[in-house]
């Protein structure tokens, strides 16, 4: 499957391997504004030819069409992919989404993305929210009946605490765990490596940039627009603080020649080799830029250095609006 023109890592121990910096596909969905489709698909292509193969989407993004756009887009190209979606979030006009775990949800939701996809198998299946209502092995169980039918290879939780990610390996072997994890945010991603490590358990960070911040590209508070004005972090009361702390590893970028997103991106990847990430981007020149972190060497020291300079829980304002907060960490 994989293709070695990108360096890759193990996720779990059931033989499943991805270039590590990969793709999530949110953006491609309109969730930090307009994206074009074509350009999207042509964006996917691109990644796949320079030897990214970790594409991450969910049923969640844009409800389905972000998984008829990656299918769309790895058409001649799926032997040189590794295909990972999500399902468990369901829309609640007027509030925050909700979640469903349950038994027979899991299978149609299976079989909605299979056809969205226009693919017979999903290589890494995640639950995308853990449903807090419904036991996990009951809906892991579910999912492992997926593999059994061979409509799934392997799965994962995203946003699952230490607890929930021990009693659902015992009933299927979990291959990854997903996380947001970053300088900015860590503190969970890092109390759950704790228990996914032993386990043979891989991670995967998301918002490996946090959501933008660590780019370096939002300067002021007029910068931020869009989905992340509704993000606590970018609020008027912790828009500041949180700005010193990418101040820091600018400075630190500068004297390694590298950019903001390539420093930070190094430092994740630099974290163990149980660690992927998956960065989001509309843009090939971002691509091109986030790619570009695996040629920026950190020793021992520069990472530890990086760590203290944004220390965990630095950051101001929590990871997701209040709503949002109720469904990670479950």
């Amino acid at each position: 499957m994989a293709t070695e023109k990108l360096p890759h890592r193990k996720l779990g121990r059931g033989g499943l391997t991805a270039s590590i910096i990969g793709i999530g596909g949110m953006s491609l969905s309109g969730i930090y504004g307009a994206a074009d489709d074509a350009a999207s698909e042509d964006l996917i292509r691109y990644a796949i030819d320079l030897g990214v193969d970790h594409l991450d989407s969910s049923d969640m993004y844009g409800w389905g069409h972000n998984e008829e756009l990656v299918g769309r887009a790895i058409k001649g190209r799926r032997d040189r992919v590794m295909l990972a979606t999500k399902f468990g979030q369901v829309q609640n006009p007027g509030g925050p989404n909700k979640v469903n775990g349950r038994p027979e949800y899991v299978i149609q939701a299976c079989e909605a993305s299979l056809k969205r996809l226009g693919e017979d198998v999903i290589d890494l299946y995640y639950q995308h929210r853990v449903d807090s209502t419904v036991p996990i092995e009951d809906t892991v169980g579910a999912m492992a009946k997926l593999v059994q039918q061979g409509k799934v290879k392997h799965l994962g939780l995203s946003e699952a605490k230490p607890e929930t990610i021990r009693r659902a390996h015992k009933v299927h072997p979990i291959a990854c765990v997903q996380t947001e994890y970053s300088l900015l945010y860590r503190a969970e991603a890092e109390e759950t490596r704790e228990t996914t490590r032993p386990l043979g358990i891989s991670f995967v960070a998301y918002a490996p940039l946090g959501r933008g911040f660590l780019t370096g590209a939002i300067k002021t508070f007029a910068d931020v627009d869009g989905r992340r004005a509704a993000h606590p972090r970018f609020q008027k009361e912790n828009f500041d603080q949180n700005r010193e702390l990418v101040a820091r590893i600018e400075a630190i970028a500068a004297e390694k020649r590298c950019t903001t997103s390539q420093l930070a991106l190094a430092w994740v990847l630099a974290q163990g080799d149980d660690v992927v990430a998956i960065a989001g981007t509309r843009y090939k020149e971002r691509l091109d830029e986030n790619l570009g972190a695996l040629g920026v060497e950190l020793t021992a020291d520069d990472v530890a250095r990086i760590s203290a300079a944004v220390p965990s829980g630095a950051a101001a304002g929590t990871r997701y609006p209040a709503g949002g907060m109720s469904a990670v960490y479950v």
